[in-house]
């Protein structure tokens, strides 16, 4: 039978591909996001600077800028090493889909993909990106031409065939459409996590960004309960692993929703990660969806170890908060 054998998570934003010290550049693009603040309400950047605290000024130095940074990497190299040591035969990969392939006109709430292979392209889109932030884009992509990477479809269609019967009523894809690539979340697996031993994967996409159908915390985390059901009952001698791709908070850094998010994962605190505010798991804090889907699926593994970077970017308290971590 399968097992269930590592867990992960990792933060995927560009952020990470690129010097600690080209981060503050992101004021231009944060002036005019449509931010939300800690309490989950529209604001403005403008509204945001003056509500900020002073000390936040301390956290976008340059050299502290350069530590942040050179802790992320050291947390990748770690990811990467232990899951080169794992000798998973697959990697399921929670992640979610920023419209990169689906738009209003199908947008699953959760979906299965199931094709032998999953695309990836070099990086594009028809925003008007900086150089450096389109640096930071296309590192989790090809650098040129398509490569076609491996997914375990028997134990993808094993999954939605186990879920629907857990009454999970998963959308499937077996191809990507044409023209497209595979989303950031999983591209930043292949390329940063992955770079020396490609693994096959089963990439489960969630809609955590887009209302009316996001699934809630309550319904990720029983999904991973259900995913780790399903893989316990899956026939083959399969070594599985499990990885929530993106999050913490952002583009408003809130550490105290992570600090609780974190407490939770350690505590194995199913009740506290089900109950998490919808309202607080908006924009790109919206992906903290992964990691309870993750922690459901890893009840009966051990956190080894996690790693917390809340990575300011502007004195007006944007800028993405890292967390890396491992089951076992």
């Amino acid at each position: 039978m399968a097992k269930l054998v590592l867990g992960l998570g990792s933060s995927h934003t560009p952020m990470l591909n690129m010097p600690g010290a080209h981060w503050p550049r992101y004021v231009e693009r944060d002036v005019g996001l449509p931010l939300i603040d800690k309490e989950g309400r529209k604001i403005s950047y403008d509204a945001l600077l003056r509500a900020a605290e002073p000390g936040l000024a301390a956290f976008i130095t340059e050299a502290e800028l350069a530590a942040r940074q050179e802790r992320n990497q050291a947390a990748i190299h770690r990811l990467e090493q232990t899951l080169a040591r794992a000798a998973l035969d697959t990697l399921i990969i929670v992640g979610d889909d920023q419209m990169e392939i689906f738009q209003n006109a199908n947008l699953p709430s959760s979906l299965v993909y199931s094709g032998k292979t999953i695309r990836s392209l070099p990086f594009h889109d028809d925003l008007d990106r900086p150089d450096w932030l389109l640096a930071g884009f296309a590192r989790n992509c090809e650098v040129s031409g398509a490569r076609d990477y491996p997914v375990d479809a028997d134990l993808a269609h094993h999954l939605i065939d186990t879920l629907i019967e857990r009454e999970f009523d998963v959308a499937i894809s077996n191809a990507l459409p044409a023209g497209l690539g595979e989303g950031h979340a999983f591209g930043f697996v292949h390329k940063r996590l992955m770079e020396d031993q490609v693994i096959p994967v089963v990439p489960i996409l969630l809609n955590t960004w887009y209302p009316p159908n996001q699934p809630s915390p309550l319904r990720c985390y029983r999904l991973g309960q259900a995913i780790a059901a399903a893989v316990a009952s899956f026939p083959d001698e399969t070594r599985v692993g499990i990885l929530a791709s993106g999050g913490l908070s952002h583009f408003v850094v809130h550490e105290d929703l992570d600090r609780t998010v974190i407490r939770a994962l350690r505590d194995k605190d199913a009740a506290t990660l089900q109950s998490l505010p919808r309202d607080r798991l908006n924009a790109g804090s919206s992906e903290i969806r992964n990691w309870i889907c993750v922690a459901g699926a890893v009840e009966h593994l051990s956190l080894d170890w996690i790693e917390y970077v809340p990575c300011y970017r502007t004195p007006a308290g944007t800028g993405t908060a890292m967390g890396f971590a491992s089951w076992s």
